[in-house]
C-alpha cells in the first residue's frame, strides 16, 4: 500500500517530516485569498480538502474548478470530503460523490470523513476503500475517525486521522500503543483553538505522538455554532514558517 511522502516538509530532530493537511477552507467565492494562499510556492502542503456543499454538489463549480487547478498544478494533493456518517450513508451514494469529485475536479484522492471506529464497520469501509482505488488506482484515501480506531483500520488507507478536536482535549490526549507500528506519515491531527502561545507545544504532541500531517488552528467552533476549519487560522504565516523549517526539541 502506497504511503504519504511529505514534498514539501522540514524536518525535526526526531526524524519525522511534518507537513500540513488542510481540512477543508470556505467556499473559494467566499473566502478566496485563504485559496490563493494554499497555491503559494514554497507551502508545505501534502494535501487539501474540497468541500464544495456538504460534499461535491449537485453540478460542476468552476470557482472551485478554478481553486483546485491552482493547487494541482504545483503538485498538491486535492481530496473530495466524503461523509460516511459513521456508516450510515448508503454505499452507492459514497460512490456517486467519489465519481463526481474525480470527473468534476480531477480529484487526487479521498477524506472519508466521520469514518467509523469499531472493529464491525471494518468490513463496510475496507469495501468501500477498495471500491474507490478501483475506479481510480492512484487515490489518496484518507479515514477521518477524530480518535483512535481499531488498528485493523491502518491497513485499509493512506492514512488516518486520529485526533480532531480541541486544544483542551489535545494537551491533555494519549497515543494508542498500536500506532507505533506504523511510520508517522501514516497519521494526521487536526486541532482547533491553539493560542500562538502554545503552537510549539502543539507540534511537539505531534511529533511525540507520531502524526506527520498536521493542521492547527487558533479558530474554534464557538460551542458547536461554527467551524473552526473554513477559515486560515490567525498565525498561518507562523505555523507555515516552522512547519517548513522544522522546529528543534
Amino acid at each position: 500500500m502506497p504511503h504519504l511522502t511529505s514534498t514539501a516538509a522540514g524536518g525535526t530532530s526526531t526524524g519525522i517530516r511534518t507537513a500540513l493537511g488542510v481540512p477543508g477552507y470556505a467556499h473559494p467565492l467566499v473566502a478566496p485569498a485563504q485559496w490563493a494562499e494554499l497555491a503559494r510556492p514554497g507551502t508545505p502542503l501534502d494535501w487539501v480538502v474540497l468541500n464544495v456543499s456538504a460534499g461535491p454538489g449537485t453540478r460542476p463549480d468552476p470557482h472551485c474548478l478554478e481553486a483546485t487547478g491552482r493547487l494541482r498544478n504545483r503538485g498538491v494533493r486535492v481530496l473530495g470530503h466524503v461523509d460516511l456518517a459513521y456508516g450510515a450513508r448508503a454505499f452507492a451514494d459514497v460512490l456517486a460523490d467519489a465519481h463526481r469529485y474525480l470527473d468534476w475536479y480531477r480529484a487526487d484522492g479521498f477524506l472519508l470523513d466521520r469514518c467509523p471506529t469499531e472493529r464491525t464497520a471494518l468490513p463496510e469501509v475496507r469495501r468501500a476503500v477498495t471500491s474507490l482505488r478501483a475506479i481510480s488506482d492512484s487515490a489518496h484515501v484518507v479515514l477521518g475517525h477524530g480518535t483512535h480506531p481499531h488498528p485493523g483500520y491502518a491497513e485499509n488507507a493512506d492514512q488516518l486521522v486520529t485526533f480532531s478536536g480541541s486544544w483542551s482535549d489535545y494537551r491533555w490526549s494519549q497515543v494508542a500503543e498500536w500506532t507505533a507500528d506504523y511510520p508517522p506519515d501514516r497519521f494526521c491531527h487536526f486541532v482547533h483553538g491553539v493560542p500562538l502561545g502554545h503552537l510549539e507545544e502543539a507540534l511537539r504532541i505531534a511529533r511525540w505522538q507520531g502524526a506527520a500531517t498536521i493542521y492547527f488552528t487558533d479558530r474554534t467552533d464557538r460551542g458547536g455554532r461554527a467551524d473552526p476549519w473554513e477559515t486560515m487560522p490567525g498565525y498561518w504565516d507562523e505555523i507555515v514558517s516552522r512547519v517548513g523549517t522544522g522546529v528543534s526539541e
